[in-house]
This record gives C-alpha cells, sequence and structure tokens, in this order.
C-alpha cells in the first residue's frame, strides 16, 4: 500500500504561485508512475499533470502547460507540482495519485490505484 497526502495549497491573488507538495509513506514511491488531479465544484476530476517513475517522461493538459511544472524528488518519497500564473479557473481540490510501476505517464483516473486526500486550492480574482 501507498499513502499520499497532498500540502501547499491555500488561498492566492490571479498572477501568483502556489507550490504543491505530495508526501508519500508505505511502499516505496520512487517507482510508481504520479499524477495531479483537480475538481472543481459541480465538475467532475480532471487531469492536470502526470510524470513516469523516473521524472523524465511528462504530460501536461494543455491549459496548464506553460504555467504548470509537474516533478519528484525520489529521494524524499515527494512530487511536486509548482503553479505559475494562477488564474481563478484553477480553483479547485488537487489530487495527487500514484499509478503503474513502469515507464509511462497516464493522464486517465482509471490508472491510478492510490489517492491523496486533497489540498483547496483558491485563486481570486
Amino acid at each position: 500500500q501507498v499513502q499520499l497526502v497532498e500540502s501547499g495549497g491555500g488561498l492566492v491573488q490571479a498572477g501568483g504561485s502556489l507550490r504543491l507538495a505530495c508526501a508519500a509513506s508505505g511502499r516505496t514511491f520512487s517507482i510508481y508512475s504520479a499524477g495531479w488531479f483537480r475538481q472543481a465544484p459541480g465538475k467532475e476530476r480532471e487531469f492536470v499533470a502526470a510524470l513516469s517513475w523516473s521524472g523524465g517522461s511528462k504530460v501536461y493538459t494543455d491549459y496548464v502547460r506553460g504555467r504548470f511544472t509537474i516533478s519528484r524528488d525520489n529521494a524524499k518519497n515527494t512530487v511536486y507540482l509548482q503553479m505559475n500564473s494562477l488564474k481563478p479557473e484553477d480553483t479547485a481540490v488537487y489530487y495527487c495519485a500514484g499509478g503503474p510501476r513502469d515507464s509511462m505517464v497516464y493522464n486517465s483516473a482509471n490508472a491510478y490505484d492510490y489517492w491523496g486526500q486533497g489540498t483547496q486550492v483558491t485563486v481570486s480574482s
């Protein structure tokens, strides 16, 4: 089992930045692919970004590409999401996910077995 705990959410003005962290415990998280998803009120959970176990392969959804950066520090069992130039439409609960133990990256929530509890990000206009 892998336990994931997100942190770093909060309230920020439009144009500001936040860095989310996802700390893993349990099995060695460094061998799992990882991703970030988000869910706004009244909307379905949507993909934000993902990376392979090594961090060498990354994928982003179109509306965050160039503004958000996903990374990982396997020595710390932690995955990060650096969010810059935040917009009010980025407001959502952000979830970290742990996926298959291979070299791929996955943008579907169905691929992920482990989920954190989420952290709220609110961007004011």
